[in-house]
């Protein structure tokens, strides 16, 4: 399994030959304008929620690769009625895909489109695919709900946000990875605007504190599990 972080929350994820793109906000982020988005891969779109810094890319990158919506119940439709193929979930729910299991989880959020209108409740993903098993906790804070998650599922890495002020910042990440009992922790949801910037060693360095890893990847970097 392959993650490549592409900035922001913008991840994509290879599991065997599916490739997965999730939240894909590229083309508007000047930090992440190295990334040429016409070039990326897309089996399947997961979206945590719709807020425009997650959803930007997802109609153009779905009509040129042809990539299926995978989110909740008010987000597939939406982009249903652009032509998108979508597979809708909710909270709760899991469905075996060709590349693996996804469960859709809670997370605490708002969540509406650009335009003001109603874009379902957030969740993240559990993803288990490969023998590998990864959370995408989306846009959240700190919550007990994350304490089921090992209760079903070995983590082997969690995707937290750590940006502050609108998601958990690095304090409540250090107590979301002790929840979800997963000590490898990949950070996003940082530094793309002025309200989530973070210094980077003070965050690696209470990660550590703590006998804990946090790996803060550049735009275009991955990692393989």
């Amino acid at each position: 399994m392959k993650i490549t972080f592409y900035g922001h929350a913008s991840l994509g994820i290879q599991i065997k030959d599916i490739n997965i793109l999730v939240d894909p906000f590229i083309s508007p982020n000047e930090k992440a304008s190295h990334i040429d988005v016409n070039s990326l891969k897309a089996d399947y779109i997961l979206i945590t929620h719709a807020h425009q810094d997650h959803i930007a890319d997802v109609e153009s990158i779905a009509k040129r690769t042809g990539a299926i919506v995978i989110s909740n119940f008010e987000i597939v439709n939406h982009f249903g009625a652009l032509g998108i193929d979508g597979h809708p979930m909710n909270h709760g729910g899991k469905w075996d895909f060709e590349f693996g299991t996804i469960k859709y989880v809670n997370a605490i959020h708002t969540s509406s489109f650009p335009d003001g209108s109603y874009g379902g409740q957030p969740g993240g993903f559990v993803i288990e695919g490969e023998h590998k098993n990864i959370y995408i906790a989306g846009d959240t804070a700190l919550t007990f709900d994350m304490k089921l998650i090992p209760l079903q599922t070995k983590l082997d890495i969690a995707i937290l946000p750590i940006g502050d002020n609108f998601t958990m910042g690095i304090d409540d990440a250090i107590l979301a990875s002790d929840f979800i009992e997963c000590d490898k922790v990949l950070g996003y949801h940082y530094d793309t605007f002025g309200y989530i910037e973070i210094d980077h060693e003070v965050a690696k360095r209470k990660f550590f504190e703590k006998d804990k890893d946090l790996m803060l990847l550049s735009i275009g970097d991955f990692i393989e599990l």
